[in-house]
């Protein structure tokens, strides 16, 4: 198992003598498509030794490569050419350190990958470079190249000219802030990076922009991302093309024909043509479209009350409030008297589709000013979702209809889904939702911790873990709460609530300890969007700094799903929790496909085993060896490695007798409250007793 993990990298790890042969002592399975050659053939020299692979021309520069580095304990990288078993002659990138193994003998760890497609490429592309240049400099179109920020990084002359400036290098020097320079709407930079982020192309990007000299035109741009090898955004490369004669000509005729006259909101024409394009959109990136019927309550009342002058200032505030609570890819349209209309786009779960309907009735429900008096209106919503309550535009509007007078009939200023069971969800999630802003108010949740030993079974550490328990709904788990505390903007809250109480419980929990020998450490997981929020470093730190807690004793547990996004992010978030001191660990270990590239990758200090790779291990043999390569690969790579979820005695020995450094589990005793955990760790002297008798049947977890 240690090796199918191993050969997950492309490539070959290694360890040879630092001899005149390379003398291979271990090569892992990557060595047969590298070179040609089996382990058996390379390792000790058998058929084959590393320095004869190695191209006659390049064996020098190598051996002084890896001898400069490895005088001054510096990692080495190079560059040179190998001959395969069949004589082809391969580009290979080779990185290593030089340390000494178990005997003290100086020998070569690292790892080879074939580079011969890259250096290639790299050719190709010289050649290639001088042909685009021609091409870029004596074009009619414009074309560009911009970052992802807002600058450009290469403008042709025809760009140039048709944006106004003298030249190119004018425009990029004059042009620092693509968003706020050149486009005339607002927002439009942030739409064309989204629908990069979302399709990875833009076509027909049309937009209003500023000349140098403060004119305006029309332009369309097509554009595509530019990815580095690991799919990374590098820039957004395009062409633009001037349309300011068309585009006027057609704007003045569609708004006429598709736009309501009192609100300028789109009409039931545009509406239906959106609903299709909706429809074909939602159809093939597998989301919803989501159709809001909105009918305004008591607006009769008004009209008829304070006259239609009012009733139509009514109605025009109520389309600029539900503007505001739309993305620019939605569309509010009015049907006629006080009949609005929402499309929603690009959703693909309920939960985001209550918290944007929440913030519509929100809005709506504020006072107006009409005829120098307040007035406050609600509405009925009624919703419909493509696929699942309608597969065309006809079905969806009878069934958010329908629903939305199954909104009035529900007592006014709510929202329906035509769909029973998306009702009951929704209720659900609201009454959950509320009775969670009330716990974080109201110091409704509570923090227990369960123990962490070493083999000894003296406590080393503990995790803490939220848990609530609120008197209308009895124990919920943090499977439930923790999705919605992150989808409804409580995660923040909640999370400094539990970390500030562990770090307090931690500092008094090490008062009188020695921290060089003997320190307590608290474990707390961190949700995958907390994690990757803005100023979340920053909240730790200074939630360690009131809690006068050293960071050294906090170990902040990170989830795969964390390294699957965003790495650079990821890679940089970690960078400053390790200046800051604290330890990093990968939780559940084992689950995910890419385990191995992210250790290699990020600092991570701790490898916390999932339970699925302990329930079986003393009783079924693959999981064992599962187990076993785990633990092996923790230690090569020098990380500490927990098992969560021991559950008995004969896990608990197999994993010690494998080297496991920590353990977690029913066995050593369940999640306790803070005052449970005070007691045991001055019981039987921070230790956990063994139990009386061996019991090999697996804890049940209740």
């Amino acid at each position: 198992m240690l090796d199918t993990l191993i050969n997950n990298l492309d490539g070959m790890a290694y360890r040879c003598l630092n001899d005149a042969h390379w003398t291979m002592v271990f090569v892992s399975q990557g060595c047969l498509a590298l070179t040609g050659y089996t382990p058996q053939e390379l390792v000790h020299n058998a058929v084959v030794s590393w320095e004869q692979i190695t191209h006659p021309l390049d064996r020098e520069r190598v051996r002084t490569s890896v001898a400069t580095t490895s005088s001054t304990n510096l990692r080495f990288a190079v560059d040179y050419r190998i001959v395969s078993k069949d004589g082809t002659v391969k580009w290979v990138h080779e990185r290593g350190v030089a340390v000494a193994d178990e005997q003290g003998t100086l020998v070569i760890e690292g790892f080879i990958e074939d580079v011969t497609s890259q250096r290639a490429l790299a050719e190709a592309q010289q050649a290639a470079e001088q042909r685009y240049r021609h091409i870029f400099e004596h074009a009619s179109e414009g074309i560009f190249q911009s970052t992802p920020e807002g600058h450009y990084l290469e403008v042709n002359p025809a760009l140039a000219r048709l944006y106004g400036y003298e030249n190119a290098q004018a425009l990029i020097t004059g042009l620092q802030n693509i968003s706020r320079q050149l486009y005339v709407k607002e927002g439009q930079r942030e739409l064309f990076r989204q629908i990069m982020a979302e399709q990875g192309e833009i076509l027909n990007f049309e937009s209003e922009i500023y000349r140098a000299d403060g004119s305006r035109i029309w332009i369309s741009e097509n554009a595509h991302t530019v990815c580095d090898a690991e799919g990374n955004l590098l820039y957004y490369e395009g062409t633009v093309q001037d349309i300011s004669e068309r585009r006027r000509y057609q704007q003045e005729l569609e708004h006429q024909a598709n736009h309501d006259t009192l609100t300028g909101l789109p009409n039931r024409m545009l509406l239906s043509d959106r609903v299709e394009q909706g429809i074909a959109r939602a159809e093939r990136l597998g989301y919803h479209l989501v159709v809001v019927f909105i009918d305004l309550d008591h607006f009769k009342f008004i009209n008829d009350s304070l006259g239609h002058d009012a009733g139509d200032e009514l109605l025009k505030e109520v389309a600029l409030r539900l503007r505001r609570c739309v993305r620019a890819s939605d569309t509010v349209a009015r049907l006629g008297g006080d009949e609005f209309v929402l499309l929603l786009a690009d959703h693909f779960r309920s939960s985001t589709v209550i918290d944007q309907l929440q913030r519509v009735l929100s809005e709506i429900s504020q006072p107006v000013q009409l005829s120098g008096r307040e007035f406050q209106v609600g509405a009925s919503l009624g919703v419909a979702m493509y696929p699942g309550d309608g597969e065309d535009a006809l079905s969806l509007f009878k069934h958010a209809d329908a629903a939305m007078y199954a909104a009035k009939g529900n007592g006014r200023n709510n929202f329906q889904f035509f769909t029973r069971e998306l009702n009951h969800v929704a209720t659900e999630r609201l009454h959950l939702e509320a009775a969670l802003r009330h716990a974080i108010d109201h110091d409704g949740f509570e923090v227990h911790y369960q123990p962490k030993t070493d083999a000894n079974r003296r406590i080393i550490g503990m995790e803490a873990l939220a848990r609530w328990r609120p008197p209308e709904y009895g124990p919920i788990s943090p499977d439930r709460f923790i999705p919605i505390a992150e989808d409804s903007g409580l995660i923040l809250p909640l999370t400094m609530t539990i970390l500030q109480r562990a770090f307090v419980a931690t500092r008094r929990w090490n008062e009188g300890r020695d921290l060089k020998r003997n320190p307590l450490r608290i474990a707390v997981n961190l949700s995958p969007r907390l994690f990757l929020s803005d100023d979340i470093v920053s909240h730790v730190h200074r939630l360690l700094r009131d809690a006068d807690l050293s960071p050294e004793l906090v170990e902040l547990e990170i989830t795969e799903t964390v390294f699957m996004s965003r790495s650079e992010r990821v890679l940089e978030t970690l960078i400053q929790f390790k200046q800051l001191g604290l330890q990093l660990a990968m939780d559940d270990f084992g689950t995910g496909y890419s385990a191995l590239s992210y250790l290699r990758r990020f600092p991570l200090d701790i490898i916390k085993i999932d339970r699925s790779l302990v329930t079986g291990i003393e009783r079924e043999e693959e999981v064992a060896m599962i187990a076993r390569a785990v633990l092996s690969l923790g230690q090569s790579l020098h990380k500490t490695v927990v098992a969560e979820g021991v559950e008995n005695q004969a896990q608990f020995d197999f994993l010690r007798s494998q080297g496991c450094d920590e353990f977690q589990g029913y066995l050593l005793s369940r999640p306790l409250s803070e005052a449970g955990m005070s007691e045991l760790l001055q019981s039987h002297g921070g230790f956990i007793p063994a139990p009386q008798s061996v019991d090999s049947t697996p804890a049940t977890s209740g």
